[in-house]
């Protein structure tokens, strides 16, 4: 296995990790910045109250985006196990 194999190996994971995790950083981020914008307009300090709105909106995601993000996933694991011949030489 040449050193370019496995470079390009690892760009693809890494841009696959980008890819799948993405949508549910993002989601995360954008609650978590209303809640932010929330508590600081009632000055409601509370720093429990960032989780439950997070966390229902990452189990929403998941739900939303799950299949999507399998697919990818499915389709990455199938490409290197085709490829695999190849990688041993």
């Amino acid at each position: 296995m040449s050193s370019e194999m496995i470079l390009s190996l690892a760009d693809q994971c890494v841009m696959l990790i980008l890819e799948v995790g993405g949508p549910i950083l993002i989601i995360s981020l954008l609650v978590g910045l209303i809640v932010s914008i929330f508590q600081a307009a009632t000055q409601i300090q509370e720093q429990t109250l960032a989780f439950i709105p997070k966390i229902v909106s990452v189990f929403f995601g998941l739900i939303l985006f799950g299949p999507w993000m399998l697919t990818k996933m499915l389709s990455f694991t199938e490409t290197i196990l085709s490829n695999l011949p190849n990688y041993i030489k």
